[in-house]
């Protein structure tokens, strides 16, 4: 429920930015339910209705249906005479008095997850910007799902594996340090956040007593965690290679460790890295 949840907060948020960009009076959008082929209007921007509240729109029916069983974007004109889809939601579309509309798939892993519509009160075609800003929101929500898809997993196996026994862990430790390095990359605030919550669910958590570390010294030891070098570590977290070992000494300094290996190791054992 959580997960859904969070998804349907990108849904939100790739309508603001929708409308914004394209100047369409109504977007709205659902993910697809669990289990089912069907998506779920959940979340509704610039409506005057509830008409398209909760409405329940099946794989291959209307204009949202069929950008579901194809996989790709579909537009129409005029929603109520087109005859390139099928009719069933007619009543609750033209009660918010829409005309023009388009519907595209938030596809991940080949996978439809959900549909992002934009619309217009008047019958005129949708240009190629319009389609492509819609496209372009989608493309968020997918990478949103992605990472929270990778991060959902990443705890499920650190749950499931006993890490002094079983050598599958390193491939925990390499996430955690790709998930860290890929953190400060993101702009949308509230998504960073939310991955680096995931990340810390990987760790142990700081024992009683325990070093604190800034972020960005504990993004340089997951880095290092892993087997990168100074310069490689700056490559993937975007800094200088100075940078790099300024970050560090300093955390070398805070755990009392005379080299790298020693500084990795007592992070772990304050239960700050996996």
């Amino acid at each position: 429920m959580a997960a859904e949840t969070a998804g349907a907060v990108e849904i939100r948020n790739a309508l603001v930015r929708l409308r914004r960009t394209t100047g369409l009076p109504v977007a709205f959008g659902g993910l697809v339910d669990g289990g089912r082929q069907q998506v779920r209007i959940s979340e509704l921007s610039g409506n005057v209705t509830p008409a398209l509240s909760a409405l329940a729109v099946t794989s291959g029916n209307g204009l949202g249906g069929k950008a579901v069983a194809l996989g790709r974007p579909c537009a129409v004109t005029d929603y109520s005479s087109s005859r390139q889809i099928s009719h069933e939601y007619d009543i609750p579309v033209a009660a918010e008095g829409l005309r023009s509309v388009l519907a595209v798939p938030v596809v991940v892993r080949r996978r439809v997850r959900g549909v992002l519509y934009g619309a217009l009160r008047t019958a005129q075609p949708l240009g190629d910007r319009t389609l492509g800003a819609a496209m372009e929101a989608a493309r968020d929500v997918e990478q949103a799902l992605v990472l929270r898809d990778e991060a959902r997993d990443l705890v499920t196996v650190a749950a499931a594996r006993d890490p002094a026994r079983d050598s599958a862990w390193e491939q925990v430790r390499e996430a955690h340090a790709a998930l860290r390095s890929l953190a400060p990359r993101i702009t949308d605030q509230a998504l960073r956040a939310e991955l680096l919550a995931a990340c810390a669910l990987l760790t142990p958590g700081p024992q009683p007593r325990g070093a604190s570390l800034a972020p960005r010294e504990l993004d340089v030891l997951a880095c290092l965690a892993d087997g990168a070098t100074n310069a490689a570590a700056a490559d993937r977290l975007g800094l200088r290679p100075e940078t790099v070992k300024s970050y560090l000494r300093s955390a070398m300094r805070k755990l009392g460790a005379h080299t790298r290996g020693e500084a990795v190791s007592a992070a772990r054992r304050a239960g700050l890295l996996p």
